[in-house]
């Protein structure tokens, strides 16, 4: 069966990690979690699944970049 992104949200992080990023939803669960990291300056990947497609994995990347600005912040 095909991954589909059900659902969409946009958090940020200011108590472990300071960022912005996207946790993504396929059967009301967590399956992709990309964050924005502007203390360590990097954009890392979370998958919370044994295996994602790489289409739903692309969609999400996609996803992200359309709605987390791609500069970093200074802190």
């Amino acid at each position: 069966m095909k991954e589909k992104i059900e659902k969409v949200i946009i958090a940020s992080d200011v108590n472990q990690r300071d960022g912005i990023g996207i946790e993504v939803y396929h059967n009301d669960e967590l399956v992709v979690e990309i964050f924005r990291d502007d203390t360590e300056k990097s954009r890392a990947v979370s998958i919370f699944k044994e295996s994602v497609s790489l289409e739903f994995l692309e969609e999400c990347i996609q996803k992200f970049k359309k709605e987390i600005p791609w500069d970093f912040i200074d802190v």
